[in-house]
């Protein structure tokens, strides 16, 4: 599979300390990567970089191709991106929400009211298309946000922590949605908490720890690099991220 994302040399510090020290990585068409990593690795930050919403310090971003640190908005084109915390403008209804996100990225309106009405129903919402955000609860917030998201029909999906505060069923609607997406060609991107979410649906994983990737393949893979062979990611993660000389064996 040919490369939705490439990410080489990525480099920021704030305040005299490194965020992101030199990170590299891939994500190909078709595929869900996990970049996982202990609170403070730089995952956040990685993925504000790349979405264009932080500027890098040193490195490229390349996405399908597009130079995002030279052509930033060609870049965004293609990229939908679902940040840990909803933000909603609380006084328009979820169809309106849409509505308005798909003015934004100059989709028709014919087109944007058949996606909007598809993603409301597949995430459970369109009993509630006509009620203002600011009563949803956080759930139903996080669904609409990322309905949001999936309106312009991105080419790249970023999700940042994209099931906190989800309860089961919400959860699996989420799930279920991004697997789809995944399926049609759709590159995905995630970090999470839950690795166990990650061990189920990731494709790759890659570990990050200091703002530098540590390790990166299929759970088989880690598993082989860490000498865990049929261990869950959970015990490969903290048996990894453990100790320096453990990071150390894991990225020789």
């Amino acid at each position: 599979m040919s490369a939705a994302l490439r990410v080489a040399g990525l480099s920021k510090s704030y305040g005299g300390k490194q965020a992101v020290d030199r990170l590299g990585f891939e994500v190909r068409r078709g595929e869900m990567y996990a970049l996982l990593g202990p609170n403070g690795a730089g995952k956040t930050t990685t993925l504000r970089m790349i979405s264009g919403l932080l500027a890098a310090d040193a490195g490229e971003i390349r996405v399908f191709d597009v130079d995002a640190r030279a052509d930033p908005i060609a870049a965004k084109q293609l990229i939908a991106w679902l940040p840990d915390e909803p933000l909603l403008y609380d006084k328009l209804t979820a169809w309106e929400y849409l509505e308005f996100v798909a003015g934004l990225w100059g989709v028709d309106a014919k087109s944007a009211a058949a996606q909007a009405e598809d993603l409301l129903k597949l995430l459970g919402l369109w009993d509630n298309r006509n009620d203002r955000c600011e009563s949803f609860s956080r759930g139903m917030k996080q669904k609409a946000v990322l309905a949001g998201a999936l309106i312009h029909d991105p080419k790249l999906l970023m999700l940042d922590e994209p099931l906190t505060g989800l309860d089961a069923a919400a959860s699996r609607l989420v799930k279920d949605l991004i697997r789809r997406k995944v399926s049609e060609g759709c590159a995905v991107i995630l970090t999470t908490h839950i690795l166990e979410v990650a061990e189920r649906m990731a494709d790759r994983i890659g570990i990050i720890k200091d703002g530098r990737l540590l390790v990166e393949g299929s759970l088989g893979e880690l598993q082989s690099r860490a000498g865990s062979a049929g261990q869950s990611l959970e015990d490969v993660f903290l048996q990894l991220t453990a100790t320096p000389e453990a990071a150390e064996k894991a990225s020789a």
